[in-house]
């Protein structure tokens, strides 16, 4: 799916594949929680153009402070997914503790170790947000294709 997006998405197309406002996306960015990975923000009136990666992790983060995790656990969250580059994010899921983030894969992998005592852990299987957000794209992606064919 990555590789066929290669054109990148708008930020007004980010909220709409992830849910997310376009206020919440724009703080985001600003604070460099998620920065486009295509094209940067240069000034007033200028347009974000974000990677197929960089709308997975609005994603990731969406369903993190859906399932109740702060903002800045969320961004701990997002750094340990930043530090583990080619993990399957569809066959993983996000272990959160007070201690630290850890990324669980399907075969036991641990990608980053728990440093600390105890904690409740909130659990989040990555499959659904990376099947959500491609199913949002496609449907997006046929959408614009039926407007393009109507208006011929």
């Amino acid at each position: 799916m990555a590789d066929s997006v290669a054109y990148g998405f708008s930020g007004p197309m980010v909220c709409r594949l992830t849910g997310v406002t376009y206020r919440q996306l724009d703080y985001w960015a600003r604070t460099d929680l998620v920065t486009p990975s295509i094209t940067a923000a240069k000034g007033s009136g200028s347009k974000r153009t974000y990677a197929y990666s960089d709308v997975l992790e609005v994603k990731v983060i969406k369903s993190l402070l859906t399932s109740g995790v702060a903002l800045n656990r969320a961004r701990q969250a997002v750094e340990c997914l930043r530090n583990s580059l080619g993990a399957d994010l569809a066959s993983s899921s996000l272990v959160l503790s007070d201690a630290g983030s850890v990324l669980a894969r399907d075969d036991g992998d641990l990608v980053d170790l728990l440093r600390g005592g105890q904690g409740v852990f909130n659990i989040v299987p990555l499959a659904n947000v990376v099947a959500e957000l491609t199913t949002t794209i496609r449907q997006a992606q046929l959408a614009t294709s039926e407007k393009e064919t109507r208006s011929a």
